[in-house]
């Protein structure tokens, strides 16, 4: 989804989760960004890497869910940062809820958005290593790159669309990006 900060009054959690449907907005440490409605190439990804993920997990017996946009995520309990990432992975059952995912998933992937660039790759790459998200990808349509962020050993990789890219959470998964 494309971000636009929202800042014209001050904002809590119940504001925003008491939108009205099709209205998002996300929050990082207190300051509210409008979520614009994603490009159907931006759908189309998100769709096709959750699907996969999903067939992976269903395949081999796993206990992990596949979350896509819009599902909230509550990375802390300050109430002071509430997201809506592309796709969920999570792995704690004890962390879903009615509402969301109370804490921070296994594996995060945004697809950016001309309007979401800086968010993704500073601001939400920032909270997501501090809140104990232990894998983050971004996905970038414009620049046909992966970036992955494994947290759990502190690296970064870098791929192509024409790649294939394995999952840290995963020891059997590869995503053929050429594919999606």
């Amino acid at each position: 989804m494309d971000a636009v900060k929202m800042q014209e009054k001050e904002y809590t959690l119940e504001d925003i989760l008491n939108l009205p449907e099709g209205v998002h907005k996300e929050m990082l440490d207190g300051v509210v960004y409008d979520m614009a409605a994603p490009s159907t190439q931006h759908q189309r990804i998100a769709f096709n890497l959750a699907r996969k993920v999903a067939d992976h997990i269903d395949h081999k017996g796993g206990s992990c869910e596949v979350f896509t946009a819009p599902f909230g995520v509550f990375l802390t309990k300050d109430e002071k940062n509430y997201v809506e990432p592309d796709i969920s992975v999570i792995c704690d059952k004890d962390k879903i809820s009615e509402r969301g995912c109370e804490g921070a998933p296994d594996w995060i992937v945004e697809v950016v958005s001309p309007s979401t660039k800086s968010m993704d790759y500073l601001r939400k790459l920032y909270h997501y290593k501090q809140k104990g998200v232990r894998l983050y990808w971004i996905v970038d349509p414009a620049s046909e790159m992966v970036s992955v962020y494994d947290f759990m050993t502190d690296t970064m990789e870098q791929y192509g669309f024409k790649d294939t890219v394995p999952v840290a959470i995963y020891e059997d998964l590869e995503i053929d990006m050429s594919k999606l």
